[in-house]
């Protein structure tokens, strides 16, 4: 490992991380970013990710809260990540 870097995240992982979210069809979150707008630049984009976690500058942003309705009525939240900020 990089001693620049302080935390082993493979660029891997990230990849990995990636391809799960599109094949869930990944909507965006509070910064509104699609994933087709993330993959414009994917490979800047999943280097930036890499990047700011590995060397532990990485913060989430906060999680858009959307309503969804329950069977037997009423409604349950649903936390929807952003793609990158």
């Amino acid at each position: 490992m990089d001693k620049a870097k302080p935390f082993c995240i493979s660029k891997h992982e990230v990849w990995a991380a990636y391809k799960q979210v599109k094949a869930n069809r990944g909507a965006a979150g509070v910064d509104r970013q699609s994933l087709a707008a993330f993959e414009e630049d994917l490979k800047n984009n999943l280097y930036r990710i890499w990047n700011r976690m590995s060397s532990g500058s990485y913060v989430p942003p906060p999680v858009l809260r959307v309503d969804m309705p329950k069977a037997g009525g009423g409604t349950r939240p649903l936390g929807i990540p952003t793609v990158i900020s």
